[in-house]
């Protein structure tokens, strides 16, 4: 039980805190839909079902996935951050259809609704709930990031660097601001519907709302299927590659693999070096660098071998275009 408890206190927050707000905005839209039979708000509610549920899963996956590895398991847990995220997606699936789908239906047979001062406050409320998480993991992102930005300009931060947050985090991020953009898309809906009369509006926004969703559906399975076969990290490769040709006693590199392990990284290096060193000296050589490679963020696992050196050179250099900006600024001028 100690075990569980200190694996879940390892959780990813905000999928905690968005599983919780969420559950609470999903509670108040469902008593907004039977008091008032708005179809905007029944796309809204579908949506923060679903997103509670997954973010609930999502969390629990990111704390099973910092297991330690096994005798039965040597690779460890990494990986089930992943297939949680997979599962998490079926759910936002079969939400996002039921909204389309029930959309498509007020289309066709637009129907007035009443209670127009329940709809906008629990979807101004809901908004504004969704908009606050989503600052919350625009934090977490920059945060992973190495870079300490809060509010609007970690928002804006997170657009262009999606791609380091950790996959938890990334869902959180997509699923609340898709959230953030339907609440709106849903509050302006309400208004066209009761001061223009185009009840349709209604039914256009939950479609819309519908599609957004299974853009992250797609987005999001396809991102989890990656990492569950394993995926190289091809900035931190880069990185990895780069500070271990730097070391003096390194001749030559043969191979670099950096393998995302959910939230983690697994490296294997195969180095060459000058064959007349001894046993002792190489076995230094490697302390050193397997030290140097752990203190890098996000790895977990690292495997250092070595080949003598034939004379023939393998490595060709790093790959500029694939690596950040703070690794492009330490690549010595005779690498470039």
């Amino acid at each position: 039980m100690k075990d569980i408890l200190r694996l879940l206190k390892d959780g990813n927050k905000p999928s905690l805190l968005a599983a919780i707000v969420n559950t609470g905005i999903a509670i108040l839209k469902t008593i907004a839909y039977v008091l008032t039979g708005n179809v905007a708000m029944f796309a809204e509610t579908m949506h923060s079902l679903g997103d509670a549920a997954n973010q609930f899963f999502v969390y629990i996956g990111s704390a099973l996935s910092k297991k330690a590895p096994t005798p039965k398991y040597p690779n460890g847990f990494g990986r089930v951050v992943n297939l949680v995220c997979l599962g998490a997606v079926i759910i936002v699936g079969i939400m996002s259809y039921e909204a389309v789908k029930e959309g498509w239906h007020h289309v066709l047979n637009p129907v007035e609704t009443t209670g127009l001062l329940i709809n906008l406050g629990v979807l101004g409320l809901a908004t504004l709930l969704e908009f606050f998480v989503l600052l919350k993991a625009s934090k977490e992102i920059a945060h992973e990031s190495g870079q300490p930005h809060s509010g609007l300009k970690a928002f804006f931060y997170s657009l262009t660097h999606l791609n380091r947050a950790k996959p938890a985090t990334k869902l959180v991020f997509m699923e609340d601001m898709v959230a953030t953009i339907g609440g709106l898309l849903a509050f302006i809906a309400v208004l066209i519907a009761h001061f223009t009369g185009f009840l349709q509006a209604e039914g256009i926004a939950s479609m819309l709302i519908g599609f957004m969703m299974f853009y992250v559906v797609g987005k999001i399975f396809l991102e989890n299927a990656r990492g569950a076969i394993g995926e190289t990290d091809e900035e931190m490769l880069n990185h990895i590659a780069l500070i271990v040709a730097e070391d003096p006693d390194i001749k030559d590199i043969q191979k670099v693999e950096v393998i995302k392990e959910g939230e983690f990284l697994h490296v294997e290096v195969i180095a060459e070096v000058d064959p007349k060193q001894t046993v002792a000296y190489i076995d230094d050589v490697r302390d050193r660098l397997m030290k140097l490679v752990l203190k890098q963020k996000g790895v977990r696992e690292a495997l250092i071998s070595f080949d003598e050196d034939d004379g023939i050179k393998t490595w060709q250099g790093v790959n500029e275009h694939a690596m950040s900006e703070e690794t492009r600024k330490k690549l010595p001028k005779n690498k470039k």
